[in-house]
C-alpha cells in the first residue's frame, strides 16, 4: 500500500508539474489524485464526513468549498503544533496540493478527460480493520428520544471466548452517527463486580456513585474524527477467556426520535505478542471554570510507576475547550512538551500517534494543561453566564489527556500507575 501512496504521489506531482505550462487543471488528472490521499477515508458512504468525494459528480458541486477548507487548514482536520511532536498519522495536507485544489476551484472546476484518472481505491466496506474475527453487537436496537438529557447506558455483551485472545486491531462503529455522540468498549473480566446488576443485552443505568470502572480496560472508542485501533506488529491488548465487552454508549438527543444499533470489530493476532497495550488517562475533575472566562487553565499531573512506550495521545475537552499540552518530565530532570494542540476541536477527537514509541521511563511525570473559553466569544458556549464543572453531557466539561501505552507483555496494567510498597523487613 505503501509502495501504491509513493507511485501515486510521483505520478501526480509530475502531471502538476505538466499542467503548468498549460494552465489547465482538471479533476481526473490533478484532484482526484489528492482527494485519494487526504479526504477519501472519510468521505465515503457510510463515514464521518457529510458528503462522499469519490467521483467528479459527486466533487463538482464543492470546489469552491473543498478550496476555502482546504486553504484555512480546517480540512484535513490536524491541529498539533508542527514544531512538537513527529506523528505517523500526520493529515496535514502539503502545500502543492492545497494549490491544485484552489486551482482547479478558480479554473471552472474541469473535469478533463477519465482515463488520466488514478485507479479508485478500494475500500473496504462495513470495516477499516478488514473482515473482523470477532463482532460484538447490541442485541437490540436503543430508542433515542427526540429531547432532554440522556444518561450514559452501559450494555454488558458476553463473548463467550473459551482461550485467551490478543486484539492486535479493533474498531467501533456507531448504528446511527447522527444521535451516537461516543461509544467505549471495556473489557470486564471475569470476577468483576462492576455493573454486577446489570442483565446481559439490556441497557443500564449505574445507581449514582456506582458508575466507576473498576479494573475494567479500555479496549477501544468511537467520536468523530476517531480512527480504529490498529497496532503495530508485536504489541496487542488482551481479551482474557470469559470477559465480557462493556459498551458505554452515550446518545445525544437532535429534536427527531431515532434508533441505534452499534457494533465494535475486533481482529486478533496469533504472532507473539511482547508488548501489552493498555489505555490511561492524566485526568483531573476537581476544577470550576468561572462564568465569563476566556482563558481558564485546568491542570492534572501524572508519575509513571513502570517502563513503558508511549503509542499515541488523545486530548479531550468538551465544547469550551481552547487548547491542549502534554508535558513531560523525565527522570533525569529533563523536560519535553510530547504534544501541543494551540486549536482545540471538539467536533474531531483525534489520537496522535508517535512516529515511533517513545519511550517512558519509570519515574517519568506527565503534565496536562487543558485550557477553556467559557466566554460569550465562543460560538459553540452553550452558556457563558454559567460556571461549569466535571460532567458527563457536552454542556459540561472535562480535561483528560488520554494515552496508549506499551508495557512488557509480563506486566500487569496496574504496575504502571501504583506505586509498589515495599516488602516489610523481617527479623534477622
Amino acid at each position: 500500500m505503501k509502495r501504491y501512496m509513493v507511485l501515486t504521489w510521483i505520478t501526480a506531482a509530475c502531471a502538476l508539474a505538466a499542467n503548468k505550462g498549460t494552465g489547465t487543471v482538471t479533476f481526473h488528472k490533478d484532484v482526484a489524485p489528492v482527494l485519494q490521499r487526504n479526504c477519501q477515508g472519510c468521505h465515503r458512504a457510510g463515514e464521518a464526513a457529510p458528503m462522499p468525494l469519490l467521483t467528479y459528480q459527486q466533487t463538482r458541486p464543492w470546489a469552491k468549498a473543498i478550496k476555502e477548507a482546504t486553504l484555512s487548514k480546517k480540512m484535513p482536520p490536524w491541529f498539533a503544533d508542527p514544531h512538537t511532536g513527529k506523528w505517523a498519522n500526520d493529515r496535514t495536507m502539503k502545500q502543492e496540493e492545497i494549490d491544485v485544489l484552489a486551482a482547479w476551484a478558480d479554473s471552472g472546476a474541469k473535469e478533463g478527460d477519465a482515463k488520466d484518472a488514478p485507479q479508485a481505491l478500494e475500500f473496504i466496506e462495513g470495516w477499516n480493520i478488514g473482515k473482523p474475527d470477532l463482532t460484538v453487537a447490541m442485541p437490540l436496537e436503543y430508542e433515542v428520544v427526540p429531547s432532554g438529557t440522556i444518561d450514559y447506558q452501559y450494555i454488558v455483551i458476553p463473548t463467550g471466548l473459551a482461550e485467551d485472545k490478543w486484539v492486535r486491531a479493533a474498531e467501533a462503529r456507531p448504528g446511527n452517527r447522527t444521535l451516537v455522540h461516543h461509544i467505549i468498549a471495556f473489557v470486564r473480566e471475569p470476577g468483576s463486580k462492576w455493573l454486577a446488576d446489570a442483565k446481559p443485552g439490556v441497557p443500564f443505568v449505574p445507581k449514582k456513585g456506582d458508575g466507576g470502572l473498576g479494573s475494567a480496560e479500555f479496549l477501544v472508542g468511537y467520536a468523530p474524527g476517531s480512527p480504529a485501533v490498529i497496532l503495530k506488529p508485536g504489541m496487542a491488548k488482551r481479551l482474557k477467556a470469559g470477559s465480557d465487552i462493556v459498551l458505554q454508549m452515550h446518545y445525544t438527543a437532535n429534536g427527531k426520535p431515532g434508533t441505534d444499533k452499534s457494533s465494535i470489530g475486533l481482529r486478533f493476532t496469533d504472532e507473539p505478542v511482547t508488548h501489552r497495550v493498555i489505555t490511561g488517562a492524566v485526568a483531573t475533575n476537581k476544577f470550576a471554570i468561572p462564568a465569563g472566562a476566556v482563558h481558564h487553565e485546568v491542570k492534572a499531573s501524572l508519575t509513571l510507576q513502570a517502563d513503558s512506550e508511549f503509542v499515541n495521545l488523545l486530548p479531550h475537552m468538551h465544547l469550551r475547550g481552547k487548547s491542549f499540552e502534554y508535558r513531560v518530565t523525565y527522570p533525569d530532570g529533563g523536560t519535553e512538551t510530547m504534544l501541543s494542540v494551540p486549536r482545540y476541536d471538539f467536533s474531531w477527537q483525534l489520537w496522535y500517534e508517535f512516529d515511533k514509541p517513545k519511550k517512558m521511563p519509570k519515574g517519568t511525570r506527565i503534565d496536562i494543561t487543558g485550557v477553556f473559553d467559557n466566554s460569550a466569544n465562543n460560538k459553540f458556549n452553550p452558556d457563558p453566564g454559567k460556571e461549569v464543572k466535571w460532567g458527563e453531557q457536552s454542556w459540561e466539561e472535562m480535561c483528560m489527556g488520554f494515552f496508549d501505552a506499551a508495557i512488557d507483555v509480563t506486566m500487569s496494567p496496574g504496575d504502571l500507575f501504583r506505586e509498589k510498597k515495599p516488602a516489610p523487613r523481617t527479623g534477622d
